[in-house]
Parts: structure tokens; sequence; C-alpha cells
């Protein structure tokens, strides 16, 4: 094995390494091992950054834009509601919810396919009386299923697409993807339709409009001449006992302090937090001379956590200024890779720049217990804000949340929807039947949408995810360092050797294996992007036709299903299913297990070896 070989694989692993302990961001890791390989002489300089002008990059970028435009026009709501059966049982409802999310999933971006059903499925779980994660799990999986099916469905079948495309004839098509995509996700949804739901543990997630006020939890400050100072809570809890309230916490000079001594005496300037419903907060807070807290900078840390007690959910002190606006209350679940993933709503500024008011955080289908305002937001979190709804669309767009129990965000515009529908339909179409390269369609359609003012020019940057363009970007020439060093035909030829002993079937059924693998720890489109020189040079080194393995390079790369990271679907149910890493395995096993099973034969009859 030469130096270079050696190098590469070094990179290889640690960026894979570094992909799995996930402390940096995928496209952080990505970035840097490009690096690595241009001061290496792996990758040389002047190709550097060619990845940015790859087909592949582009054509996500412009279907991420065009996608955003069909569900902000109000296109795809309509399609899902005009399709959903209203008073169908709860099979039939599970099986057109997964169908559509499925269909949108091949034409538009999956994830976002998933945050528009995803308050139809929290809503069909309340009229069912459903564990809210037996019916998202399902959805998660069928619009991860749908996506395999076409070229722009997922970024792996554009990465796969981008490799064929140094072979003759050329790239594939837009509907190249469809028959064994087609069988796999057919064969998928109707398991998961009739099957599905057993295999998913009961956790009891946040359902639509879960937040209720019957319990929560408000800031209160005690004020000098308070009613309160001097009492112990004990003597306090007796007054609130009358209002059916109690106290669960106290921060006093930035610390938080148990309260299961109830012989603590109450302090001036403490800050109680007081668990009441609505209706009788008031008397609560006059029971004890209390006033609702006006936030205040050193109350942003807290320097000592102690237990508080059982603490349901909580609200913050300020209420919104409606400014004459109708005030609402919306459940928000942030996307993964949200601009305010790791933020705190201190540090966003919630209530001076939006006008919004934290009144819940649930975490995994719990409730934290810590301020709100300083807790760091998670992906998969469910939010609950109160404000304008103007406030609740701008603070959305800006920070890439999705509405749950609350759909007021986006506005539909009938003529621009179909405007719209009919820009994307006739991008298919070019690219479909091979007028034009997909790139290209869809770069217009973008231009079209912007020109048509479906969208506005600064929508277009802030629709598409840079972190996954950066990662893609990134990834082509490292994906290249790999085969001109011959790196990937080391790799196939010990995979040969070792597992397949030459036999063309097992190696296919082991990159499709070895994909999923993959896929399930790390982000699909770099995994995409590190198998397909290995599949090229198994299919090589087997002197067989590669479609079949990049197709199983595509298919694999798309089908993670084992864990919440794999694939940003997963991690969108997180919260409101409230799951727990270990739970999407009992369902993800057999799916894989079927993708294997239905995957290969139909691989072998459609792209023969």
């Amino acid at each position: 094995m030469s130096y270079d070989s050696i190098l590469i694989l070094a990179v290889l692993t640690a960026m894979i390494g570094l992909f799995f302990w996930g402390r940096w961001r995928h496209d952080v890791v990505a970035f840097g091992a490009l690096l690595v390989c241009v001061l290496t002489g792996l990758v040389p300089a002047g190709a550097a950054f060619a990845g940015f002008g790859h087909p592949a990059v582009i054509t996500v970028a412009c279907v991420l834009v065009l996608s955003h435009g069909l569900q902000t026009t109000g296109a795809v709501d309509s399609l899902a509601r005009y399709v959903l059966p209203r008073n169908a049982g709860p099979a039939w409802t599970l099986a057109a919810l997964v169908g559509v999310g499925a269909l949108l999933s091949a034409f538009i971006n999956n994830v976002g396919a998933m945050a528009l059903l995803m308050p139809l499925a929290l809503q069909m779980a309340v009229k069912h009386n459903i564990a809210p994660g037996k019916i998202l799990m399902p959805l998660a999986f069928g619009t991860i299923l749908g996506g395999m099916t076409t070229l722009i469905g997922t970024p792996p079948n554009m990465i796969v697409s981008g490799f064929r495309s140094n072979l003759e004839p050329g790239s594939f098509g837009m509907f190249d993807f469809s028959p064994v995509g087609l069988a796999i996700a057919g064969s998928g949804i109707l398991f998961l339709v009739l099957l599905g739901r057993f295999f998913v543990p009961s956790r009891s997630g946040v359902q639509a409009g879960q937040f209720k006020t019957e319990n929560y939890l408000t800031e209160a400050r005690v004020a000098e001449k308070s009613k309160a100072v001097g009492l112990t809570l004990r003597e306090a809890d007796g007054i609130l006992e009358e209002a059916d309230a109690q106290i669960v916490g106290l921060l006093r000079n930035g610390t938080r302090i148990g309260v299961q001594n109830r012989r603590w005496v109450i302090r001036a300037d403490d800050l109680l937090f007081i668990e009441a419903d609505p209706e009788s907060l008031t008397a609560a807070l006059t029971g004890l001379g209390l006033t609702l807290d006006e936030p205040k900078e050193d109350d942003a840390s807290e320097k000592q956590i102690e237990d508080a007690g059982p603490v349901e959910s909580k609200t913050e002190e300020k209420e919104p200024k409606s400014n004459g606006e109708e005030i609402m209350l919306v459940e928000l679940v942030p996307l993964p890779g949200a601009r305010m993933v790791g933020l705190s709503m201190d540090s966003i500024k919630l209530s001076t720049r939006y006008d919004l008011s934290l009144l819940a955080i649930s975490r995994k289908g719990r409730h934290i217990v810590k301020r709100l305002r300083g807790a760091s937001i998670q992906a998969g979190d469910v939010l609950l804000l109160q404000g304008s709804e103007e406030a609740v669309a701008e603070f959305s767009g800006d920070f890439g949340c999705v509405p749950l129990a609350t759909r007021s965000i986006s506005i539909p515009n009938k003529r621009r929807a179909t405007m719209a529908v009919a820009i994307m339909a006739g991008a298919i179409t070019a690219t479909g039947l091979g007028w034009i390269p997909a790139d290209i369609a869809f770069a217009l359609g973008v231009l079209l949408f912007v020109l048509l003012r479906i969208i506005s020019s600064r929508e277009v940057y802030k629709t598409v995810d840079w972190s996954i363009i950066i990662l893609l970007a990134a990834l082509i020439p490292v994906a290249g360092a790999m085969e001109s060093t011959g790196t990937a035909d080391g790799i196939a030829q010990g995979l040969l050797n070792v597992v397949a002993q030459g036999n063309p079937i097992v190696a296919l059924t082991l990159i499709l294996i070895v994909t999923m693998t993959l896929s399930d720890f790390m982000n699909n489109a770099a995994t995409a992007a590190v198998m397909c020189p290995i599949a090229l040079s198994v299919a090589t080194q087997l002197q067989v036709h590669p479609d079949a393995f990049l197709m199983a390079v595509a298919i694999g790369a798309s089908c993670a299903f084992l864990t919440p990271i794999g694939h940003q679907n997963n991690t969108l149910i997180l919260g409101p299913g409230g799951f727990r890493f270990g739970d999407y395995w009992r369902l993800g096993l057999p799916m894989e297990i079927i993708v294997v099973v239905v995957g290969i034969p139909v691989l072998l009859h459609v792209w023969p070896l």
C-alpha cells in the first residue's frame, strides 16, 4: 500500500470517527478533511473547491429552494389535506398519511414533506387515542422510502448519479431510480401500515395541543413589601393551597435552592417558581403579593442547581406586547441543523427581538427542569411559544422551526401555488425526458420562482441548507482522492477476498449492508460519497456492470432506520414521539431486513450484472 493510500485512509478513518462522535457538525468535519487532503497533496489545490460547481451540489441546492416554494405557497399543504381521508379509521388514515408522505418525498425534500405532515399525524394520534410515536415513526420511515424513488428525492441519489456521469452512457435519469425504489418503498410501506405500529414502543410524547395550561410554572418575583417576605415555604404553601397552586422551586442570587426543606424562609428579591393553572394564577399571586418577574441579566445563568421537585412545565414571565394583534399559542420543533440548536432564548433575544414568550420546552417527552431562557435548545425539542402570528412566522423562518399544533404560519396563495406546481412539473418533465440536465432544469426553475415572485430573492439564500452544500462540495474531491490514490481499489479488493470471495451477488449484498450501516451513524450524503468509489472499484474488479452496485449505494445511503441521528426525519420525531435512542431499531431492523430481501433480487433483475 502506497504512502498516499495510507494517508487518505487515515483522513477517512478520522473523518468517519468524528462523524460518529458528533462533537462537530458534519460540514465542518468534511471541510476540514478536504483542507487536510489539499495540504498533504492528495487533492490538487486547483481542484479543492471544484465540488461547489458539481452538478449534484447545484441540483440539491435548487431542489431545496423549489421545495420551500411549494410549501410556502400552500401547494403541498392543499394536496395533503385534499388526499388524506377525514373520517376513516386509524389503519386507512395511516396508510394514506404514509402514502402521501412517500409521494411528496419523491419530488420535494423529504424533511420538508415530514415537516408538513407531522402536525396532521399528531392530530390523528389525538383523534384515535394512539401514542404519537406509533404514527410518527411509520411516517418518518415512509418519507425516507419515498425519497429513494427519483433522482431529486434525496441527496444520495444525486451523488450517485454524479459518479455515474463519468461512465457511458452518462448519469442516471430522473426515473432510473424508480423501478428498484418503488419495489422497496412499496414493500416497506405495506409493512409499516400493517405491522409497523406494533414494533414502536408506546411513549408519552408531545401530541398536538398537549401543552395545556392546567399545570404550568410561573416565575414570580418577591417584592420588598410582599406578604411572602419572612414566611417559610410551608407557610406560603398554606396560602397558595387555597388557589390550588404550589411552590416547586426557588432562585436566590442566581442560585437554585432545593425546596424539599419547606422551612426555608422567603426573602425579598427571591424568584419563586409557582405551579398553577391559569384560572387560579391571579389568586395565587395576589395571595402572596407577588408580581410576574421582569428579566434580569444576572438570572440568565444559575450558580448551582439542586433538585426542585417534579416540574411539569414552565412559562416565561414576560407577556408579549400584542399591539392589537391576536395572540396565539404555537408548538414548534427545531429542524436538525437549525440555527437555534445549541442556543438559548437569552442569546436569541426572543422577547426583545421577536416579542415572543417561551412558555415550555419538552425534551424527549419530558419537560426540562431548568430556567427556560437559559436552556440550550436541542434538535427534536418541542417549544411552546406565545405571541402574534407575524412574530411566530418571522421567528420560525429565521431559526428553522416546524409548527405542530398551529398551522397558521404559511399563508396559502392559490395563484402562486399553481405557478409553483407548473414550474416544478416542467423541470421534472424536462429532466425526465432528457431535454436538459437536471442541474440546469432546476436552476431555471429557481430563476422563474424569483422572477414570478413565488419566493423572494432573499428567501433563496435563507432556504438553502448550506451545511449540506458545504458537506457535499467538500466530500466530492475527497472521494476523488480515494480513486486517484488507488485506495478504493485496495478496499474493494479486501472486501472481495475476505468476505465475498469473488461472488458478485455476495459483494452486492455486502455493499448494500455496509452502506446502510454507515448511514445509520453518519450523514447519508457523506455515506454515498465515501461508498461510491468503493462500489465502482468492486464492480471493476469483478468485471461486471457497475449500475447495480451504484444503485445499492443509493438505496443503502437512504435507508437509515436504526438510530435517531441517521436521517433528519428520525431526529425530527425524537421529541414529539418521546423516543429514546434505542427505540428506533425495533422497527428499523425489520425495515432494513426488508430492504435487503427485496432490494437484492430487484437490483439483479433491473440492473443485471
